[in-house]
């Protein structure tokens, strides 16, 4: 076939740019008018697409960049550009064993929180077995009090509104019961007051206020040592007659943290008061060793000849000396509770003893001139104690603290794994050649392990204590769970279970478990203190020498299902 020529080639492609031509050829006009419309569109399209594309971009560095915020805070670094650097990955990577764990544990707590709903409901605590409750505190809603922030922490919202609505409509403290002043600071004031600053909702607050006011009057003693327990319906207040009429060291030393909370957070200094006047007048007799009897006489304020020890009736008031101090931002005010801490301490390393063969620390108990080879798994609490207020002091001294922590933990870590159950007695003794041997062998789901465990997890990095942490709740899993909740043990040894469902096992054993598996911007220990029953308060600013000055906290409220509880 013959060829066009190029130049009839050439002039027929040049009469397209002709619109006569077009002019001629209506739809060969339309259809060009058609292309030149939806040109158009794809190009203002684009140009949409574009800017809403540098919009979201935008967005996302500054989210990147508040993230990078708080890793810093938290002690994590990363590279200098967080925008649109990678984080190097020895440091920060999401860990998806951490995950899978940290769900391991909601789910345990769903399924504890659930059996609570299902057969104990506004009731103190569940009894698993018999799928009843009970009122151990005189019906104050305990489990449900106690698990409020947990519940919040974990992000199950409905549960937390169900909840938060039955304290708003059904939760009265006008009881003509004897509550103990220490359970019911430490699990429904300390409970309420942290569901307040997480959530932001004042009905926590006031019913803070009305339980504490509540309790108020059991401080009304010569010495400002308060009574153990009071009528909460008529106010009248006194000892435990087992006692012999004398007050608890750890009971009436460990109600500072909320106290001081309350009056922050109220503007109302008469808690803040009662509870501090508790800590001088035990100043005017602190022995040179730190180390106080656990009972004190209410009207004189003297120590009686009784039992030293970092366990049960003790434990917490050393406890609160050195959070108070945190609570208290480090500042002059409060210098004298670390003072007094440091003291306590050297007390703590004189009563620590090792085990032969296998060289386990551990802390006795003292009567007198004599020491008890026998701790508590109450004072397991110690290790994380030890790991928290170990900055506090020069880099010499600091070190051998958290040799002393990570050493007591290994303890702590093996009357666990000693027993056939692999969960610890509520005792244990010491013998030469023996090592450890099992005291009193019930085990009632106590967190003092595993709260260490965080605590040490958080400040030293590494991750075998995760994996002890691990170890635990599997065992708990395995000897502890049933199908209407979590029952203790009445033996470690065979296993034998009871019929009780704790309600500190809401509050402390699940939550640090979960915490032990989150990033340490969860609850950040720069923001929070906890208080004994694992109840984070927050932190705020106090300003005056005395210690005594208030400021109005705010609470920072925290949406649900927060996006540092979804990071491993």
């Amino acid at each position: 076939m013959a060829r066009r020529s190029s130049s009839s080639s050439s002039s027929g492609a040049w009469r397209y740019l002709n619109p006569a031509y077009y002019l001629k050829r209506p739809k060969r006009l339309a259809l060009l008018f058609f292309v030149f419309v939806a040109a158009t569109f794809a190009f203002w399209d684009r140009q949409s697409l574009v800017s809403e594309y540098e919009s979201e971009i935008s967005q996302l560095k500054n989210e990147i960049n508040q993230l990078h915020g708080q890793l810093r805070k938290a002690g994590i670094q990363l590279e200098e550009n967080p925008a649109i650097g990678i984080p190097r990955k020895d440091l920060v990577e999401i860990d998806p064993i951490n995950n899978e764990r940290r769900e391991k544990v909601k789910e345990a707590m769903l399924h504890a929180w659930n059996s609570y709903v299902k057969y104990a409901w506004g009731m103190d605590e569940l009894q698993p077995q018999s799928k009843n409750g009970v009122n151990s505190f005189g019906g104050l809603g305990a489990t449900l009090v106690d698990s409020l922030d947990t519940l919040y922490i974990m992000g199950l919202r409905d549960e937390f509104q169900k909840a938060r609505d039955w304290v708003a409509e059904s939760l009265s403290f006008d009881k003509d019961y004897d509550a103990s002043v220490f359970e019911t600071t430490i699990r429904v004031v300390g409970g309420l007051l942290s569901a307040y600053d997480m959530s932001g909702d004042k009905v926590f607050l006031e019913k803070a206020k009305d339980i504490a006011d509540r309790l108020l009057p059991a401080w009304d003693t010569t010495s400002g040592i308060p009574y153990n327990s009071i009528n909460l319906a008529h106010g009248r207040a006194h000892n435990f007659g087992w006692t012999n009429g004398d007050s608890i060291l750890a009971d009436s030393g460990t109600e500072q943290l909320e106290f001081i909370a309350l009056s922050q957070r109220t503007g109302d200094p008469k808690y803040q008061l009662k509870a501090e006047n508790v800590i001088r007048q035990l100043q005017k007799i602190y022995p040179s060793d730190g180390l106080l009897p656990i009972y004190i006489n209410p009207q004189s304020g003297q120590a009686s000849y009784s039992t030293i020890t970092f366990g049960a009736m003790g434990d917490s008031f050393y406890e609160y000396l050195l959070k108070v101090w945190i609570q208290g931002n480090k500042t002059e005010s409060v210098k004298h509770y670390r003072q007094m801490w440091e003291t306590s301490m050297e007390g703590l390393i004189s009563l620590t003893r090792q085990t032969t063969p296998s060289n386990y620390t551990y802390i006795c108990e003292k009567s007198g001139g004599s020491l008890s080879h026998k701790m508590d798994e109450l004072a397991c609490f110690a290790p994380g104690m030890l790991a928290l207020g170990a900055s506090g002091y020069g880099p010499e001294k600091a070190k051998q603290i958290m040799n002393l922590a990570e050493e007591l933990a290994r303890t702590c870590y093996n009357f666990y794994q000693t027993t056939p159950t692999k969960l610890a007695g509520e005792n244990y003794y010491f013998h030469a050649e023996q090592d450890m041997n099992v005291g009193t062998s019930w085990n009632i789901l106590r967190p003092e392990t595993v709260e260490s465990l965080m605590y040490l997890w958080r400040l030293t990095g590494n991750k075998t204590y995760q994996d002890w942490g691990w170890d635990i709740f599997q065992a708990f899993e395995k000897n502890s769970r049933i199908a209407s909740g979590y029952v203790g043990l009445r033996d470690v040894n065979s296993g034998e279970k009871d019929d009780k469902m704790q309600s500190f096992f809401l509050a402390e054993t699940l939550k640090y478990l979960y915490l032990l598996f989150s990033p340490p911007s969860v609850v950040s220990f720069d923001e929070w203190v906890f208080n004994t029953e694992a109840h984070p308060l927050r932190i705020v600013p106090t300003h005056g020498s005395n210690g005594q000055s208030i400021e109005t906290a705010t609470p920072v409220v925290r949406p649900f299902g927060r996006k540092q509880g979804k990071q491993g």
